[in-house]
C-alpha cells in the first residue's frame, strides 16, 4: 500500500495477482499491523480455499497464518459482519459472486476499511470472477507478480497444467478437487489452447 495515501471515513484496498505472487502473505501482514494498532478487524475467506491450515485459517505459501470465517458469498459475509469491526479483510475475493462489490462499498461508506485479496485473471489469462469491479472501485490497488518458472521474468499468468499440458481452454473455471497444477508465468511463457482447437483439429 502506498506509503502516501492518508483518507479519513472508509476505503477499500485490492491486493491483486497471481499464485505465487505473496498475495495471502501479503494481507496477512496488513491484518498484523491492524491488530498491533489496536483496531477491531474482522477476517473473511471463501469456503472454496482449504489450503494448508484449512478452512478457518488464511495461509502464506510461507507458512503464516491468521484465522478466518469461511464464506460462500457475499450474503454470508454481510450476515456475520461485526458491527464495531474497524477492519474487515477477505481473501480469494476472485470466488465470491458479484454481491461482494455492493458490500464493500456500502462497507467502505460507513467509515469501514476494507482489504481484500484475489486472483486478478483465470487460468485463461481473462478477469477473475468480480476482481475487476473490485479493483475498479477501490481507493488502493496493489498488482503482485511472482517469478516465472520458465524463464525467471515477472509472472503475470496462471498457468494451469493437466497431466504436464496445459489446460483446454474449455475447460471449468474452478476445479474443486481436481489433480490439476499451477504454475506463474510470464506473458510470453504462458501457453493456453485456442478456444476453437477441438474443432480445427476435425478439419
Amino acid at each position: 500500500m502506498s506509503q502516501s495515501f492518508h483518507q479519513t471515513g472508509g476505503w477499500i484496498e485490492v491486493i491483486s495477482g497471481v499464485m505465487f505472487s505473496g498475495k495471502s502473505e501479503e494481507l496477512i501482514r496488513r491484518v498484523r499491523r491492524t491488530i498491533i494498532a489496536r483496531k477491531r478487524i474482522q477476517v473473511f475467506k471463501s469456503h472454496l480455499d482449504a489450503r494448508y491450515a484449512g478452512i478457518y485459517t488464511i495461509s502464506s505459501h510461507d507458512g503464516r497464518t491468521v484465522e478466518a470465517i469461511p464464506a460462500d458469498n457475499a450474503a454470508q459475509i454481510a450476515q456475520q459482519i461485526d458491527p464495531m469491526a474497524h477492519v474487515i479483510a477477505i481473501d480469494e475475493a476472485q470466488f465470491l459472486d458479484s454481491g461482494i462489490i455492493p458490500l464493500v462499498t456500502s462497507l467502505a461508506g460507513r467509515g469501514r476499511r476494507v482489504i481484500l485479496a484475489g486472483t486478478d485473471t483465470d487460468f485463461r489469462g481473462e478477469p477473475f470472477g468480480p476482481m475487476p469491479s473490485l479493483m475498479a472501485i477501490a481507493e488502493v490497488v496493489d498488482k503482485l507478480h511472482a517469478i516465472c518458472v520458465l524463464c525467471g521474468g515477472p509472472a503475470s499468468r496462471n498457468q494451469r497444467l493437466i497431466g504436464g499440458l496445459p489446460a483446454p481452454y474449455d475447460s471449468p473455471t474452478i476445479m474443486v478437487g481436481g489433480t490439476e497444477s499451477y504454475e506463474a508465468r510470464c506473458r510470453m511463457c504462458f501457453s493456453i489452447p485456442p478456444k476453437d482447437a477441438n474443432q480445427a483439429s476435425l478439419l
